[in-house]
Order: structure tokens, then C-alpha cells, then sequence
């Protein structure tokens, strides 16, 4: 920001590739502090069209750069946008100031507040809604920005106006002009950290280059700051202890700080644990979610919000109304006996644990699933060995083609083929599809009362979920 410039002063700012998941709530955020917000990307559709047309910001379609003229006060520039871009060209030759969206971020929105950042490679979206629903539910108003739509709020950000602002720290890169991870611009003053798992092959080489990413964000905390960290794996330990700020450590081992009492369960109505606190307090918790990683994410938000001097009360009853993150276990609907749900689940650890989660909430169930490699590192040959493991936790599998599948050489990609193949002769039934519709027509033919299907993807997966639901009603 220019030295002359008044913080409080209404900004017209620019945003290139204004559709982004994370770009279009930042926007929104920015039009509700009083800024006029401009931008364009491609053609848009729900949920992001929605999204900024409810928040009064029309995109333009297609990039120009006749849209910078008269000249905005500052541009955002989205990840996805390449250097080659004709508007990134156009504000860099004409001399504009220009951000990432993190950046731009912190600049208006975390520099003058507390950032609560929950990082880690699993679970950040729902640890993050589940600590600004707690934050809210208490009166703490916080400011917040989730990767995720949750159920408990009308949208995915609010400003608020208390000292915390809680945001999804994001290990991927800001943009072409700004390489490192997202989360480094945030400066926490508490950080989350969830997990430290590979992934995100076509930025990270190898795990060790991923885990110095994560150290280094560690190490960057001031003493006055605040790590709650995962302390079960010893992963997890050596890179907390990278931290010159005080940690406290969560998990289900007696050694950490925080841990459930013996006796957790997961069932059909959720979660139910004790939790006592150091200082002895303890409480009953009631949680509408299933799963050990949703214990998990439930107690990184209880050592947060106690250290925050929340009284332990007021957690427990927060977390009971809880109702989650769309597509984490989303139920889509029931219909013909089958019950539909939608996930999130991407990385072969968290499939894992969602079908541990719906094994637990659901016993009585067949469970079907099926499984979209859609990210970079899910199309790759990287994680077989352990979808493998993972899936072999259902009781049918369908498998949709790897998503990038035309961007490696054979060797490299994730061959669906044999990976059907294997769970099929290891007592798994799996069908590798050709396509998505073939997928579905294999699956409604093959799906009984009774059962429960899992759609899983990092995408739409061409809207499948919603798809099914809808031919099995048309079945009733």
C-alpha cells in the first residue's frame, strides 16, 4: 500500500480470474468492506456464478485488457493465471500495483486482526468451519474464509468484528509472480496444524520438499505466537519442534496436551467423547459428524478456543449444532432404499478415513464407492499401492478415469484398469469405467436397497452424486 494512501479509503480493485474458489470470496469480502471490486474470467456457473451475483459483482467474460482502463488501484492476480495472460501483461506494461490473493488477503483483512491459520494436508476446511462456527456461537463475531461452503452459514466468509479472523492455509502457490505457499503471507498468531502427508506432486518434487515447506512455516512464528499441532505421529513432533512459540499437542495418545478420554465413540447420531482439560475441567461432547478425523479436527478446535479463554461449556455446546461442510459427507439424499452421499475425499489417506467414518456411522450398510482421481497427484501412478489399501474398506467400487490421465506417460499414471483388477481377485468387486456416464449406468444397475454409495472427487465429478439420487427417486 503507498505510503499517502488511506487504509480506510474505498479502493476500485481488479480482479483477474475473478471465479476462483478462492478469488470470488475474497472479492465479495472486499465489496462488503466498501471496496468497488471488478474482474473477469471465463464463463461462470454455480456456485461461483451465484456467489458473486448475490454479492452485487457481475464478471466480465473473457479477458481484455480494455478492462483495466481507466486504470483500477490495485489487481489481484489468481493462481491458475499463467504469465502468458493478456490482462497480467497488460497490468504489468502499464505499470499497475498488483497482488496475490493472499496477499491482497492479509493486506485488508489479517494484518490488524489475530489470524487463527489451520494448515495440514487433511482436514483443514472442516477444522476451519468448525472453529468460526464456535467462535460465532460463543459471540466472538470472528472474520473468516473457508475452502468450503458450511452448512451453519449462509456463505463461505464473513468480515466480523471481533480480534480473530480464521482462515484455510493453503499449501499451494499464490501465483505466477509469487511461488511459495499461499499460507506464508498469513502470519499466524495461532497456528492449526492438522497433518503433514504428501501431496501436490506437480508443485512439490518429493515429500521431503513438502515437509521443509511446512517446517519453514513453523519456524516463521514469533514466540508470542501459538502451534496446536497433531501429536501422534512422530512426523508431527519433529516438525513442531522447528517452533520457538509455544505448541500444545492434540491427538489420542496420553502424551499430548489434549486427548479424549477412553471410551470415544462413533455412531449413527456422530461423535460422543470426554474431554478434560489441564486444568482439570472436563466436559461431554456431542459432535453430528463420524470418524476418528473428525475427533480429530474436534479437539485441534477445543485446544484453540480453551487457550482463547472460551469457556469449555459454551465449546461443547457450539460444537453440538455443528452441522459440517458441504461434500464432507454430504447425505445428497435417500431414495429406493439407497443412501446417496458426496465427498471431498481425494488423497488416498482420506478416502481411508471417510469409509472408516461411514463403516462406523453406518454398519448395517453395503458400501459402494465411487472414486474420481481428479487432482494432478490422484491421475498419477504415486499413491496405488495405498487407493489399494484404502478402497479395499468398501464393498463395490467403481472407478472413473484419471482425470489428467492424458498428461502422464504410462508409466506415471494411475492405471484404474489394473487397480480394479486387483481389488476385484483381492474380494472387492471394482469396475474401471470408461467415462462417467458409463460409471453411472454400471452403478444404478448394480445399487440395492440397503446400500450406501460414496461419491468421491476433488471436483464436480460431472454433478454424479446429485445424478444418482435423482434416477433412483425416479425409481420409487
Amino acid at each position: 500500500m503507498p505510503a499517502d494512501q488511506d487504509p480506510l479509503e474505498p479502493l476500485e480493485i481488479y480482479f483477474i480470474a475473478i471465479g476462483g474458489t478462492g478469488m470470488a470470496p475474497l472479492a465479495c469480502l472486499l465489496k462488503q468492506a466498501g471496496h468497488r471490486v471488478l474482474g473477469a474470467d471465463g464463463p461462470l456457473y454455480p456456485p461461483m456464478s451465484t456467489l458473486l451475483a448475490r454479492n452485487g459483482i457481475e464478471p466480465l467474460v473473457g479477458y481484455d485488457p480494455s478492462h483495466l482502463e481507466p486504470a483500477p488501484d490495485l489487481v489481484v492476480v489468481g493462481n491458475a493465471v499463467p504469465r502468458s495472460n493478456i490482462e497480467a501483461q497488460a497490468t504489468e506494461a502499464l505499470g499497475l500495483e498488483y497482488v496475490s490473493m493472499p496477499q491482497a488477503l492479509y493486506r485488508f483483512f489479517l494484518a490488524d486482526r489475530r489470524p487463527l491459520v489451520v494448515a495440514g494436508t487433511h482436514g483443514k476446511t472442516t477444522t476451519t468451519a468448525l472453529a468460526a462456527w464456535v467462535y460465532r456461537a460463543v459471540g466472538r463475531d470472528p472474520g473468516f474464509l473457508i475452502g468450503g461452503i458450511p452448512k451453519n452459514f449462509d456463505q463461505s466468509f464473513a468480515l466480523g468484528s471481533g480480534e480473530r479472523f480464521i482462515v484455510e492455509g493453503d499449501e499451494y502457490n499464490a501465483a505466477y509472480f509469487d511461488r511459495g505457499p499461499k499460507f506464508f503471507h498469513y502470519h499466524p498468531d495461532t497456528l492449526v496444524l492438522t497433518s503433514v502427508e504428501y501431496d501436490h506432486a506437480d508443485l512439490y518434487p518429493t515429500p521431503e520438499a513438502l515437509d521443509r515447506t511446512y517446517r519453514d512455516l513453523v519456524r516463521s512464528m514469533p514466540g508470542t505466537a501459538l502451534l496446536v499441532a497433531h501429536g501422534d505421529p512422530a512426523e508431527m513432533r519433529s516438525v513442531a519442534d522447528e517452533a520457538a512459540c509455544r505448541t500444545l499437542f492434540y491427538g489420542l495418545d496420553p502424551s499430548n496436551d489434549l486427548r479424549p478420554e477412553p471410551g470415544w465413540h462413533s455412531d449413527k447420531s456422530g461423535l460422543g467423547f470426554e474431554i478434560r482439560l489441564p486444568d482439570g475441567e472436563s466436559a461431554e461432547i456431542r459432535l453430528p459428524l463420524s470418524g476418528q478425523h473428525n475427533l480429530l479436527n474436534a479437539l485441534a478446535v477445543l485446544a484453540v478456543a480453551s487457550a482463547d479463554g472460551i469457556p469449555l461449556p459454551e465449546i461443547a455446546a457450539a460444537m453440538s449444532s455443528f452441522e459440517g461442510v458441504r461434500r464432507r459427507q454430504e447425505v445428497v439424499g435417500e431414495a429406493a432404499g439407497v443412501l446417496v452421499i458426496d465427498d471431498f475425499a481425494h488423497h488416498p489417506t482420506a478416502v481411508r478415513l471417510t469409509l472408516e467414518g461411514l463403516r462406523c456411522r453406518y454398519p448395517d450398510r453395503r458400501l459402494v464407492v465411487a472414486l474420481e482421481p481428479r487432482s494432478l497427484t490422484a491421475s498419477r501412478n504415486l499413491f496405488y499401492s495405498e487407493y489399494l489399501e484404502a478402497l479395499r474398506l468398501a464393498d463395490r467400487v467403481w472407478l472413473a478415469p484419471a482425470f489428467h490421465a492424458e498428461r502422464f506417460a504410462a508409466p506415471d499414471r494411475l492405471d484404474t484398469a489394473k487397480l480394479a483388477r486387483e481389488l476385484t481377485e483381492g474380494g472387492t468387486p471394482a469396475v474401471a469405467s470408461d467415462s462417467i456416464d458409463s460409471l453411472r449406468r454400471g452403478l444404478l444397475e448394480a445399487l440395492a436397497s440397503g446400500d450406501l454409495v460414496v461419491t468421491m472427487s476433488s471436483g464436480s465429478f460431472d454433478g454424479l452424486a446429485a445424478r444418482v439420487a435423482e434416477a433412483l427417486g425416479d425409481q420409487d
